[in-house]
């Protein structure tokens, strides 16, 4: 971060260079002036100040003295002082010696005073009563330009203002001196966050959790996990919807690529595996920290201040390939990220929006929250989130819940003993910044049909419009527990499958599988004799041509047959009651051959793949309701 207001004070400095003229003639006060220019030069702002403080004892009309000095209280954080000795200067200006430039002098200081404050609406208005008296070459400076653009912004800000009512999360969390960075899972029953007991150089970083019991209540922060907290630092932490990934950062271990490294943990049935480092396809000699994963753990988002981006830290990514290694690092772009600095990304939970800091984008001071929408694979311009979730002070992380309600955040705060306290708090997330469609949460567990005992297998979601894989999570080996989002308007289908095993298939919105905490999903060892339906493979009605949307079934039933190389199967075709025996029987068959001719299309010998149509002679329910009807209208795969 840069010194505060270096880039102003540097404005001043050639402001008052040499050949200035002075609202004063005392040349007593005039050296001291000067020499407290040098001093200010050199950084050292309290003798500079008392120099200043000298030259307007000596000459109480010194108009350049209380701007110079009002300034150094500003770069100090001392807003109080800046104040006063402003307002004592301004009331100066009555004097024979003011000039219109004094008069600007004033107003310029004010301006930043009021900003740094968050006083934005005087702020404004001042700059607007004398921004007509600043001179024209300033005027063209990087300076001006800047305030200027700030100062627009904050007229489109000012009168759309939120309400948001901060909630400091109850003990035990908080427990802590230090505590930041939460992130949740998809359920919001746990709550990971960064931990340290002190500021000092021996109080490390590590990463703890805590779980909401039945009544509301959070559980007793404890370790993650003995194998991912160590000796080191871990902190800045993100996981995967499901709990079942976790990418974090740890600085300064020895198998490190540089000052922070990346590193990724899985949790198998139930324990956190031992970590490794994402090696140098994500990390680098550079700082990389503050990762942020997708919801399925296919994207990693984390900020970097490696070469080859825009400005000081950027926004990388890296994506996660079809064997579980992760892809070469890549800038996320000027979209972004700015000349200046991008910390903390958050991938929201449908991955069409990324949230992060930055104070290269246009703000209210210091780093602001941004959002970056997603549209047809292109990040858009970023949205400032506006007041009061930003406002003059640093914003550098927020985390929102799946389900929109509530976004979790750090606060810094000093104690009446002046040791720096950060604590979590949540506001809810206000409904007017749209958030994409609804999600909602499935639970529940993949066991074997013939024993009951729990399988890890893969479940995908996937968009039957267009083919596109929305999410995919991996069921316990030891639990079979799992956990799926939807989101609310998506035609989708639900692939559970694990070699060996039957695929089991879901029509998501007609099998109404949304928003379940206890889902029983049984998959069905391979064996001659087996047969499961063939969800997803649609016809227009009274036809046999397969629709579009029956390609991700199309696919994965090829994709299981490569996989069990010595099945065969028999492809049926099964009607609804409308129409005669004989047609119904026909068009069944077509139908069967439609699935037949895809397959053998792709390479299958024609001889693993035999069909026959069976008409509405093996309804699955009675006939009795057009529901029942599409029902029967199916596709059935059997082992041979």
């Amino acid at each position: 971060m840069r010194p505060l207001f270096f880039g102003i004070m540097f404005f001043l400095t050639l402001l008052y260079a040499q050949g200035q003229t002075y609202s004063i003639v005392d040349g007593k006060a005039i050296k001291l002036y000067q020499e407290a220019e040098q001093l200010t030069i050199s950084r050292q702002y309290d003798q500079a100040i008392e120099k200043y403080k000298a030259a307007i004892a000596r000459e109480g009309s010194f108009l350049e003295a209380y701007v110079k000095m009002s300034q150094l209280y500003i770069t100090q954080g001392k807003y109080p002082e800046a104040e006063k000795t402003a307002i004592a200067g301004k009331q100066r200006l009555a004097g024979k010696n003011a000039t219109p430039k004094n008069v600007a002098d004033f107003g310029w200081v004010f301006t930043n005073l009021y900003l740094k404050q968050g006083r934005f609406e005087e702020a404004l208005d001042q700059f607007q009563a004398m921004e007509h008296l600043l001179d024209e070459s300033f005027k063209r400076s990087i300076y001006y330009v800047e305030m200027k653009g700030q100062m627009e912004f904050l007229a489109g800000q000012l009168d759309h203002a939120r309400s948001i009512d901060k909630q400091k999360l109850k003990e035990p969390l908080n427990k802590f001196q230090l505590q930041y960075f939460p992130v949740l899972t998809a359920d919001g029953e746990q709550i990971l966050f960064t931990k340290r007991d002190g500021t000092g150089n021996n109080d490390k970083e590590d990463i703890f959790t805590a779980y909401l019991e039945p009544n509301g209540d959070w559980t007793n922060p404890i370790s993650i996990a003995q194998t991912i907290n160590s000796i080191y630092n871990e902190g800045t932490c993100s996981v995967t919807a499901d709990g079942k990934i976790l990418i974090y950062t740890s600085c300064d271990a020895p198998d490190s690529e540089g000052s922070c490294d990346l590193y990724i943990a899985y949790k198998v049935n139930g324990f956190w595996q031992r970590p490794t480092n994402m090696g140098k396809k994500v990390n680098s000699s550079s700082w990389d920290s503050q990762p942020s994963l997708s919801a399925d753990g296919r994207i990693l988002f984390f900020s970097s201040n490696r070469k080859g981006g825009f400005g000081g830290n950027d926004i990388w990514y890296s994506v996660m390939q079809k064997d579980k290694t992760w892809s070469e690092s890549k800038n996320l772009g000027s979209i972004v990220n700015s000349p200046k600095d991008e910390i903390s990304p958050f991938m929201f939970f449908n991955n069409e929006i990324l949230f992060y800091s930055s104070n290269g984008h246009q703000g209210f001071g210091g780093m602001d929250i941004f959002l970056s929408r997603v549209e047809k694979g292109e990040f858009q311009k970023p949205e400032n989130l506006g007041l009061p979730i930003n406002d003059q002070l640093d914003q550098v992380a927020l985390f929102i819940t799946a389900q929109k309600d509530y976004a979790y955040f750090t606060e810094l705060t000093t104690e009446a003993n002046a040791n720096d306290r950060s604590l979590l708090y949540r506001f809810k997330f206000p409904e007017e910044i749209y958030l994409g469609e609804n999600l909602t949460v499935t639970e529940g567990k993949v066991l074997n049909s013939k024993t009951g005992e729990p399988i890890d297998a893969t479940l995908s979601l996937v968009s039957l419009t267009n083919d596109s894989t929305l999410y995919q999570f991996q069921s316990d080996g030891k639990t079979g527990d799992f956990m799926m989002l939807y989101p609310e308007k998506a035609i989708s289908g639900l692939y559970v499958e694990k070699k060996g095993y039957l695929p089991k298939i879901y029509n998501v919105e007609r099998d109404k599988i949304k928003n379940v905490k206890d889902l029983k999903v049984e998959l069905t060892p391979v064996a001659s004799g087996e047969e499961f339906v063939f969800e997803n493979v649609f016809f227009e009605f009274d036809k046999y041509t397969l629709e579009n949307e029956s390609l991700s079934s199309l696919k994965r039933l090829y994709k299981f047959l490569i996989e069990n190389p010595n099945v065969n199967i028999l492809i049926t075709g099964h009607t609804d009651n409308i129409g005669s025996f004989g047609y119904n029987k026909q068009l069944s068959l077509q139908r069967a051959k439609s699935v037949q001719n895809y397959l053998v299309d792709q390479g299958l010998h024609p001889g693993r793949v035999l069909t026959e149509g069976k008409g509405d002679t093996q309804p699955m329910v009675p006939n009795t309701t057009s529901t029942n009807q599409a029902l029967n209208r199916r596709i059935t795969i059997k082992v041979l």
